[in-house]
């Protein structure tokens, strides 16, 4: 590290002004909690928007691209009802949102910092947000969105662990929770206020409402500018040489993520069919007051808000007994959590037949799928940052979130057999899906347990460090 360099990491690293964490983390929690407002609010109106207005004649036609990409996909799939196609481009959308991020990290890494990579990503994902309020610019909008996640969401995270230097992985982990906190206040606010907005004075009101909190995180993020790093950087030739217990290691890794697809399916979902089944099914009248069915995409990061000091304190009882869930267990757990939400959806649908459903019954199985998502989400990524060998630490975590590309592509595809199954089997079959990924955790969890014994010899991932370059 050079003279220069050592310096600015020492400034930014110094200034513990934010509850005793450096000033930085402020400017890129609160970015983030904007960011995630606008993002989960607008994605809780899209499927919606789509199948209540932009799909339906007088509003289809005017869509710039959408009858050739309409023939790329269904010459894929076959013909699509309004709500299959629908789900295909919410799949495919919510899908490559988790894709970009490992090309804009190249991009930030090899060419432009990430400091610049995350402001083009906000301008971007703005842009897209204002696309949004006009028919023929819809496809734009979305690969405005997608793009501009790219260059926005890995970068920001890089740098809240530049942030510190690299003997302080306490510190750094406790600011990794606050950045998480924001992350789940955007998911729980952006829903309830561009759903209201959206059933009170059109659905351009609800997107123009994201278009303009994007906004508020790109001018939080430039109020912060000068207090975040503008290149994150890991040392070379560290680590780089796999050996064969790396590789191992690897293999396991790899596994346990392909595991992970499968309660993703049965927890993702919700975003997408579950609100289409909630509107058509679900009683939403309170007195005078309609509940907006984007409001019930709010109760599952809720729940994961809500349930993090239970669950804390429930494992440390465990782990005072001695019987704390190793964290193979914890994912079981999760996609048998997931499992369970779907399986009670299955059987409200079945109960009730064409009868409006109670709104409660949709609110637990939102609640129960937060909870799932703490087990294993948080824990998959913990088990790849502290297992993964340290020349490929931060490539696997990368791939950790390529499984949520995976999982939303295959969610959009069946949810378009939702209308020709009927929701009683839709959901059983998302019960299904859930528990085999409970059944895999069990079948392999001892030879994935052994092939991590290596873990604690592994070294810990190379530290970032800001270079003088850009700043």
């Amino acid at each position: 590290m050079t003279d220069t360099a050592a310096t600015l990491d020492r400034g930014l690293s110094s200034d513990r002004s934010f509850f005793g964490h450096p000033k930085g983390l402020a400017f890129l929690a609160f970015t983030e909690a904007w960011e995630r407002f606008s993002y989960y609010g607008m994605s809780a109106l899209l499927v919606l928007y789509m199948v209540n207005q932009l799909l339906l004649p007088g509003h289809v036609e005017n869509v710039a691209g959408l009858a050739g990409f309409r023939g790329v996909i269904e010459g894929v799939v076959g013909p699509l009802s309004p709500q299959a196609f629908a789900s295909q481009i919410f799949g495919l959308y919510a899908g490559f949102v988790y894709f970009t991020p490992v090309l804009g990290g190249i991009v930030a890494d090899r060419w432009i910092g990430q400091r610049n990579a995350v402001v083009l990503g906000a301008l971007a994902m703005s842009g897209g947000h204002v696309a949004m309020a006009f028919d023929a610019t819809f496809l734009l909008a979305l690969l405005l969105l997608v793009l501009g996640s790219g260059l926005l969401k890995g970068n920001i995270s890089a740098q809240v662990g530049a942030l510190y230097p690299k003997e302080d992985e306490a510190a750094r982990t406790r600011g990794f929770a606050i950045f998480s906190m924001a992350i789940n206040f955007g998911a729980v606010a952006g829903p309830i206020l561009c759903g209201l907005l959206a059933q009170l004075y059109g659905w351009h009101a609800g997107f123009g409402a994201a278009a303009l909190f994007m906004l508020a995180g790109l001018a939080t993020y430039l109020a912060g500018y000068r207090h975040l790093p503008a290149r994150v950087e890991r040392r070379r030739g560290e680590g780089t040489r796999l050996s064969g217990g790396d590789w191992k290691v690897i293999a396991a890794l790899m596994a346990v993520m392909l595991i992970t697809v499968f309660q993703s399916i049965a927890y993702y979902q919700i975003y997408n069919v579950g609100l289409v089944w909630i509107q058509s099914q679900v009683d939403l009248s309170l007195g005078a007051f309609t509940i907006p069915v984007p409001w019930y995409a709010s109760v599952d990061p809720l729940f994961s808000i809500l349930a993090v000091p239970l669950l804390f304190a429930l494992w440390r009882w465990q782990a005072a007994r001695g019987g704390e869930p190793g964290d193979l267990a914890k994912i079981g757990i999760g996609a048998a959590l997931s499992a369970a939400a779907n399986l009670l959806l299955a059987a409200v649908a079945l109960l009730y037949g064409e009868a409006p459903v109670h709104p409660v019954w949709p609110f637990l199985y939102a609640g129960i799928l937060g909870v799932a998502f703490l087990w294993y989400w948080p824990t998959l990524l913990a088990l790849v940052s502290r297992a993964a060998p340290a020349g490929v630490n931060a490539t696997l975590m990368g791939v950790a979130f390529l499984t949520l590309f995976v999982a939303n592509n295959l969610i959009g595809w069946i949810g378009g057999f939702y209308e020709t199954f009927g929701a009683p089997m839709f959901w059983l079959l998302h019960a299904a899906i859930g528990a085999a990924g409970a059944v895999l955790v069990l079948l392999f969890s001892r030879p994935l347990a052994r092939a991590f014994l290596a873990e604690e010899r592994q070294p810990l991932r190379p530290a970032a460090r800001v270079t003088e370059k850009e700043v």
